[in-house]
């Protein structure tokens, strides 16, 4: 025999399922109502995970890359110099007579020392005497005593004009030079100073020495030259 069911129980099945058709009504409902009137436009769909649309702010990479393409080469590149089309000019001279020659910068040897000569007297244009020792200034060419000029087609006697002009220029003051030990035995060739002016310098680039082949007074020369100075100018 099969158990009768308890009266109550069917009631309340229809019970249940009536309050759970009138809850799924009452949410379609409510979901109505955040429903937009138009639908959105078609957008991929993100993840949670995914990033946030990228700006339009134009990023710069720091990354080291790779070296710049070369563009129109021919146009833009130098053209190639030809070396045998560049000729090189001397320089110009100096605009004064107190950089054209330094002291020679040769090193002595070390028993030759800086000997101060008192009371010099030339005998040339670029020989003196001083204290029992007779000295040429080396770098320069003497101009003889004897010598004759000629400027303009007027001869003059320059050799003793050039003396004269060394002379005036000592005026009785000490020349410093460098000699060796023994220098008073013979007449030597020495670089000399007059105070900080070096006397081959002022020889020379006034005209009243030339510079020698081997010396440092070749720039020196050129300028007197050029200036028609000393024995390369008029009758003095």
């Amino acid at each position: 025999m099969s158990q009768a069911s308890p009266p109550g129980r069917p009631l309340l099945a229809s019970a249940l399922g009536g309050l759970g058709l009138l809850a799924g009504m009452a949410l379609i409902a409510e979901g109505g109502r955040w429903l937009p009137s138009d639908p959105p436009s078609a957008a991929p769909a993100q993840g949670a995970g995914d990033l946030k649309p990228a700006s339009h702010v134009p990023m710069h990479d720091k990354r080291p890359g790779e070296p710049a393409r070369k563009i129109a080469e021919d146009l833009i590149a130098p053209p190639p110099l030809d070396p045998s089309g560049i000729e090189r000019i001397e320089p110009r001279p100096p605009l004064g007579e107190l950089g054209l020659a330094p002291l020679p910068t040769t090193p002595m040897p070390q028993d030759w020392r800086g000997t101060l000569l008192f009371r010099p007297v030339a005998t040339s244009s670029a020989v003196f005497e001083a204290m029992g020792r007779t000295v040429a200034i080396s770098g320069t060419v003497d101009i003889d005593p004897d010598r004759t000029c000629t400027f303009d087609d007027t001869a003059w006697l320059c050799g003793q004009r050039a003396r004269a002009a060394f002379n005036a220029w000592l005026r009785g003051r000490a020349l410093k030079c460098l000699l060796p030990p023994d220098a008073d035995r013979f007449a030597i060739a020495a670089p000399c100073a007059l105070g900080k002016q070096d006397v081959g310098a002022w020889l020379v680039s006034n005209g009243w020495a030339m510079a020698a082949p081997t010396g440092i007074y070749g720039k020196a020369e050129v300028v007197a030259r050029n200036a028609r100075m000393g024995i390369f100018g008029p009758p003095q």
